[in-house]
C-alpha cells in the first residue's frame, strides 16, 4: 500500500465513524476535547481531506519545502494553550464546517474523497502548504502522514466523545502514526523516557505526549 491509499483508507474510515446514527444524536453536545463540541470536532475530523483538492490544484509557490519533521518544529502550537488564538480558529474552523448539519458534512467529505482516489494517485510529490502555515511547504507524500495522524488521532476523540469504540485501522497505518508520534515525542521529552515508556513500566514518567 502507498501512502496514498492509505490516505484514502483511513479517511473513509473516519468518514464511515461520522456516519454513525450516535454521532448524529450527540452533535449539539460537548466532545472529550476541552472547548470542542461534537459537531466542531466531527468538523475538524472532516477537514483533515477537505482542502486537499485546492491545495493539490494551486500550482506550486516559491516557498521552501521543508520535511515533515521540520513543519512541526517551526510551527510550535503543540505547545500552544487550549485557549490560543490558533487553538480558538481550530474549534470555530470544525464548527464552521459542521454548521449545515452531519449529513451535509459527511456528503462533502466523501464526495471529496470520490474526487481524490482520482486525482491523487497522479500527483507528484511537490511541496503542499495549508494556508495558515507560515512560509513552508511539506512534500505531498510527507503531508499525507500527518493526516493520517489526525485521522486516527481525532477518530479515537470523536468515538470517545459519543460512546462508540475507536475504529479499526490498518496495523500499517497505526505503524506509520504511532512512528510519527514518536518522533514528535522526542521533540518534547528525553528519549530515555520514551524508551521507558515503551518497555519498563516500572521507570515510566508520567507523560510522553507528542502534543
Amino acid at each position: 500500500m502507498t501512502i496514498r491509499e492509505d490516505f484514502l483508507t483511513t479517511a473513509r474510515i473516519a468518514l464511515e465513524l461520522l456516519r454513525h446514527q450516535r454521532v448524529a444524536r450527540h452533535w449539539d453536545q460537548p466532545s472529550a476535547l476541552p472547548e470542542f463540541g461534537v459537531s466542531g470536532l466531527a468538523g475538524h475530523l472532516a477537514y483533515q481531506a477537505l482542502p486537499l483538492p485546492s491545495m493539490i490544484g494551486t500550482p506550486p509557490g516559491d516557498q521552501p519545502v521543508v520535511s515533515l519533521m521540520e513543519h512541526y518544529e517551526r510551527a510550535q502550537w503543540t505547545d500552544l494553550d487550549v485557549d490560543s488564538e490558533f487553538h480558538t480558529r481550530i474549534r470555530a474552523g470544525g464548527e464552521k464546517l459542521a454548521a449545515e448539519g452531519r449529513d451535509a458534512l459527511c456528503d462533502r467529505f466523501e464526495q471529496t474523497l470520490d474526487e481524490l482516489a482520482k486525482s491523487l494517485p497522479g500527483q507528484e510529490n511537490r511541496g503542499v502548504r495549508m494556508p495558515h502555515w507560515g512560509p513552508w511547504a511539506v512534500p505531498l507524500d510527507e503531508y499525507l502522514v500527518s493526516r493520517l495522524m489526525e485521522f486516527v488521532v481525532h477518530s479515537d476523540d470523536l468515538a470517545v466523545s459519543v460512546g462508540l469504540d475507536t475504529p479499526e485501522f490498518p496495523r500499517h497505518v497505526s505503524e506509520t502514526v504511532i512512528d510519527l508520534l514518536t518522533r514528535m515525542a522526542l521533540n518534547k521529552h528525553r528519549a530515555i523516557d520514551v524508551v521507558r515508556a515503551l518497555s519498563r513500566k516500572e521507570r515510566a514518567p508520567q507523560d510522553i505526549t507528542a502534543f
